[in-house]
Order: structure tokens, then sequence, then C-alpha cells
């Protein structure tokens, strides 16, 4: 055992799971509770037993990688190591995201803008919108190299590129050299210089990835929810990294997204109001959060938003979060998107009904869906699109890992895993999406739109 370098002690039974790892070269020092320590090659086949016993179990000089839990297999945790710098980047970029959207938002609420435009589609675009894109795009280009990173994202430059958007794109170009200048604040690394508009520009255009199911590329939504982000509400910002058609990690920054669930019995033009003639106290999470989780690691993660707390330091300041244990249709909550446009109302509120859902929806924008469901605020989403709409894989991708991390489930109306192979749309999707807290809730909603589905007219 020459040359220790790390040593694990996994607790009795019943207690936290979680192992603490030392570094340390004195075996004499990590004694614990009568264990005994185990070389490298043996951790993986003692890992089980040992928590029963409460055992230390050690790594040699020849395997020094902390493991982030016991509780998985070998394979796992290396795979935990493999994205442990995709996962870190991505959780500070949205966290820098999520800090302009907010410098924007505020400026926006309650005026007219000129800076918020339509697209081909009449959905919104804003500043907010570019402004992130080309941020992400940036970093992630930095921290991996431009010609290993890949992105599908949702916005192009073509509006912003008109002639008669001069002004438009000089706000977004300073925007974005704003939210850039605070990279060191989230232990990231700012450009030398501030970006012309040009570089902007390119930033932008890289994200022109059309996915697909080979190789590794991201998935952002900059702005997922801008109806609600132009009307002050609940909006996110999504990132996802997927390769070879799984998604690896997902990332959810939900500025307005209040930590307390009872703030979500009101309005968010209420909610701002009151927050401003009584503001909460630094530190108690009232401006949003971030979460996130990789996929295999059975644990989902939120922290504050960064202005909490005034410095950054994410793996100390975040909490694990997990899906609610109710399984009872009479006491579980509902998700269902504001608009119409895209989904059916009565179809859903026919569906919960039928299955005993008593409580009223939970109407919210964007992919906050997905949070409150991972964080035990909701228990169930549904969404039945109309003929003709095909969803898009940036509007799920990072949602989707962070309910099943935190023990949630997530297919499509046929029971299927959502598949995010096949391009920039969720081809193949059996009729609708279903979100459930767990797989008993979600057995139960199957079951109805079988038995609902002909008299849906979708």
């Amino acid at each position: 055992m020459a040359g220790l370098s790390h040593a694990i002690y996994l607790p009795q039974a019943g207690g936290n799971f979680r192992a603490c790892i030392f570094p340390t070269c004195d075996r004499a020092r990590f004694r614990l509770g009568g264990g005994l320590l185990l070389h490298s090659s043996f951790a993986a086949r003692f890992a089980a037993g040992s928590a029963a016993s409460g055992r230390l179990l050690s790594l040699s000089d020849d395997d020094p990688s902390p493991i982030p839990s016991v509780g998985f297999p070998r394979s796992s945790r290396m795979e935990a190591e493999m994205y442990s710098k995709e996962l870190d980047v991505a959780v500070r970029v949205v966290q820098m995201a999520c800090s302009l959207c907010q410098r924007v938002q505020s400026e926006m609420v309650g005026r007219k803008w000129d800076e918020i435009k339509s697209k081909d589609d009449d959905s919104p675009v804003t500043v907010a919108d570019w402004g992130v894109q080309a941020t992400v795009s940036w970093v992630l280009s930095q921290c991996f190299g431009i010609e290993n990173v890949s992105i599908v994202a949702e916005e192009d430059v073509q509006t912003l590129s008109k002639k008669n958007n001069t002004a438009l794109l000089e706000y977004v170009v300073n925007t974005v050299n704003v939210c850039l200048a605070e990279a060191p604040t989230f232990g990231l690394e700012g450009p030398e210089k501030a970006l012309g508009t040009k570089e902007v520009l390119e930033a932008i255009i890289r994200c022109n990835s059309n996915g697909g199911p080979k190789g590794r590329f991201w998935v952002l939504d900059p702005v997922d929810g801008t109806l609600g982000f132009v009307r002050g509400d609940q909006y996110a910002v999504a990132l996802a990294l997927i390769e070879d058609g799984e998604v690896i990690l997902g990332v959810l920054g939900c500025p307005n997204y209040p930590m307390n669930k009872a703030w979500l019995n009101y309005h968010q033009r209420y909610y701002r109001l009151m927050s401003k003639l009584s503001p909460p106290t630094s530190g108690s999470w009232h401006k949003g959060c971030v979460m996130y989780a990789q996929k295999g690691s059975g644990e989902a993660w939120m922290q504050p938003l960064i202005h909490d707390y005034g410095k950054f330091d994410w793996q100390n300041c975040a909490r694990k979060i997990q899906v609610s244990f109710v399984s009872d249709p009479a006491f579980a909550t509902f998700c269902e998107p504001v608009e119409k446009t895209n989904s059916s109302h009565s179809f859903t509120a026919g569906l919960a009904d039928s299955v005993g859902v008593r409580k009223q929806p939970l109407r919210v924008y964007s992919m906050v869906k997905y949070a409150a469901i991972a964080r035990g605020d909701a228990e169930i989403f549904m969404k039945f699109a109309r003929a003709g709409y095909k969803e898009k894989i940036w509007d799920h991708a990072a949602g989707v890992v962070i309910i099943q991390e935190a023990g949630g489930v997530v297919t499509d109306a046929g029971g299927r895993p959502l598949d995010f192979s096949r391009g920039m749309y969720l081809e193949g999707l059996d009729r609708g999406i279903i979100a459930c807290s767990g797989a008993l809730l979600h057995e139960k909603i199957i079951k109805a739109v079988d038995a609902s589905w002909d008299s849906s007219n979708l």
C-alpha cells in the first residue's frame, strides 16, 4: 500500500452513502470503524458490502482519481470523471447567461422595446436570446477549442443582420461584452479585449449543428420561454451535452423560479413588487436557481444564482434535489404550458380529471415545468401538441436528464424514451410527452391517454 494517495470511508448502513475522500499516505490515520484498507482493484467489488459494515476503501497511485459516489459501478464513476470538466463549465456558463438575462429583463419589463423582434414563426426573440447564444458559444469554444465544439441552438443571425437593425446588433454586442467581462467572477476566463461585431456574429453562427446519432454536440436554448421573459415571468436557460444520441448532462437556469415554493401561488409581477418593497436577505435564494445533473449519477443538484452570495463557489452552495413522493393523483399537481398554441389544455385537463387529479394546474412558461417536477414542487407534466407541430430537442434535453436523475420518469405517450438522436426534432414521438415524479403516476397517465386518445381531436 505504499504511496497511498486517496482513501474513501463508507458509513454504516442507514447513513449518508456519499463517500468522504481523503488524500493520505498514513494508513493509521484512517482506521475508521474497524474497517480495512482495500487496494483500488478491490474497491468496486467490496463497495456494496463495505457500505453495510462501515469500512474504508482506498485508491493507489495508479488510480488517483477521486470517486464522486461509490454507490455506482466503477464504469459509472469513470464516466463521471470523464465529463467533470464539461459539467463544471456548463454550470458556470449558465450562471453567466442567467446574469445576462436578468440584466436585460429588468430593462425591458414594462416598456415597449424595438429590440423585441419576431421570427418567421412569429415567436419573439430578444437581445437576451442572441446575447446568451453568443456568450455560451464563445465560452465553450474557449474552454474546449473551436474545433471540438458543435452546438445545436435555436437562434440565427438572419434578423440581427438586417440593415435596419444596426442599433439592435450594437446593443447585442455590448450586452455580450458586459457579460464576458464578468467571466472571472464565475471562475471562467474572459476575452483579453472586447469582442467586435464580427466576432459576436461568428459565435452565434457557429451554433449551426444539426445534431444526429453520432458524435458529441451541445444543445442550447438561450431563452426558453421568450414570451414569459418578455412579460417578466418564468423562463429558462437550457444547456445539455449529447453524445451518440444520449443526453449526458443537463443544466437548467431558472432566474425567476422562486426558491420558496409558496411564491408559485403568486404572479411573477406581484413577486417582483413584493421583493422590491421588502427585499429578502442575501443568501435567501429568492432570485432563482440553477439545476443540473449527469446521466447515471442518480443525483440532481440545485444552487442559487450567484448574485445571492456575491461570489461563486458552486460545489459548496449546491444542494441535492429529488422528485416528490406523492403517488396518489388526488394530491398531485400537474404542470402544463401557459400558451394554448402548441398544447391542448382541454385534453390534459380531461386526462388529469380521469386519473383523479383534483388540484388546479400549475401553468408556467418554459422548461421551468421540468424544474418544478425535479424539485418536488409538482408531480406531472403533460404536453400534447396539435397536429403539425414538431418538438425541438433544445426544449427538452436538459430538463429530461435532470428529472430522471432526480428520480422521475420522462417518456412519450407510448411509454418510450425520448429520442435525441434524430436531428433537431424529437422524431417518432408517440402523441405527446409525459413526465412524472414516479412510475405509478406515470403508468396511470399512460393508460388514461390510451383510453381517451380517439376523442382528443389532436
